[in-house]
């Protein structure tokens, strides 16, 4: 049972477990619709950092390493994976009180997201791998790919996500999402967009055999962890 309250069915002889659910679920953790959810850093991040004061520290971008980790002069190594902006600007605040400055006035920012991101493939105009920050739906999604290509096949957008310990798809339809038939969903970091035609949308459409998904997308689990 997953926390919006929807249950998997009976798997098909594919393996396909249709879900009960109205949209997919969010992953462990997420809360959807949150639109003050913060952002964590990972790794390769660009922070912009600055020092009110510090010339070595005015307007200075750092890139976060593998790990999420940077080095910031004066401050020394910082571990930023995982914490937000205001997180890292209190420990870089809480070393530089401790060594040089009574007061030090601190900024983070992130100047460019690298670590939590969504691929857009299939029929779009620039399939690739685009940041996602703050709140960002799949018509957004599609649009940061410069939109559906000329001859995609709107009604057949399928988005891979995973969910605890399942890999889950959901089938969804731009022109009813347009149209209004249902929410444009939200996607989050780590999800992969399809849009047009692929062996996964051909699957999903054999299994339902009802040409239409006006009225909600088809959510179902792909591959369910086994105990």
């Amino acid at each position: 049972k997953y926390a919006d309250g929807s249950v998997p069915a009976t798997p098909n002889e594919a393996g396909i477990r249709v879900v009960n659910a109205k949209e997919l679920p969010p992953p462990a953790g997420i809360v959807p619709g949150d639109i003050s959810r913060p952002y964590y850093i990972g790794a390769n991040d660009e922070l912009l950092i600055d020092v009110f004061g510090f010339e070595e520290l005015t307007e200075r971008k750092i890139v976060t390493d593998s790990d999420g980790r940077l080095s910031v002069p004066l401050a020394g190594p910082i571990d930023a994976n995982g914490r937000t902006p205001s997180e890292v600007e209190e420990l870089i605040r809480t070393r530089l009180k401790a060594r040089y400055v009574r007061d030090p006035i601190v900024t983070v920012n992130v100047s460019e997201p690298r670590s939590k991101f969504v691929v857009v493939d299939g029929a779009v105009e620039e399939p690739g791998v685009y940041p996602v920050v703050g709140r960002t739906t799949l018509m957004q999604a599609v649009a940061l790919a410069k939109g559906a290509g000329e001859f995609a096949k709107l009604q057949d957008v399928v988005v891979f996500r995973k969910v605890g310990p399942d890999q889950m798809v959901a089938l969804y339809d731009l022109q009813a999402i347009r149209r209004g038939a249902y929410a444009d969903p939200e996607v989050f970091a780590d999800d992969k967009i399809v849009v047009g035609t692929s062996r996964a949308q051909k699957m999903l459409r054999d299994f339902l055999q009802s040409g239409s998904i006006l009225a909600a997308p088809l959510v179902a689990i792909i591959q369910q962890a086994t105990n």
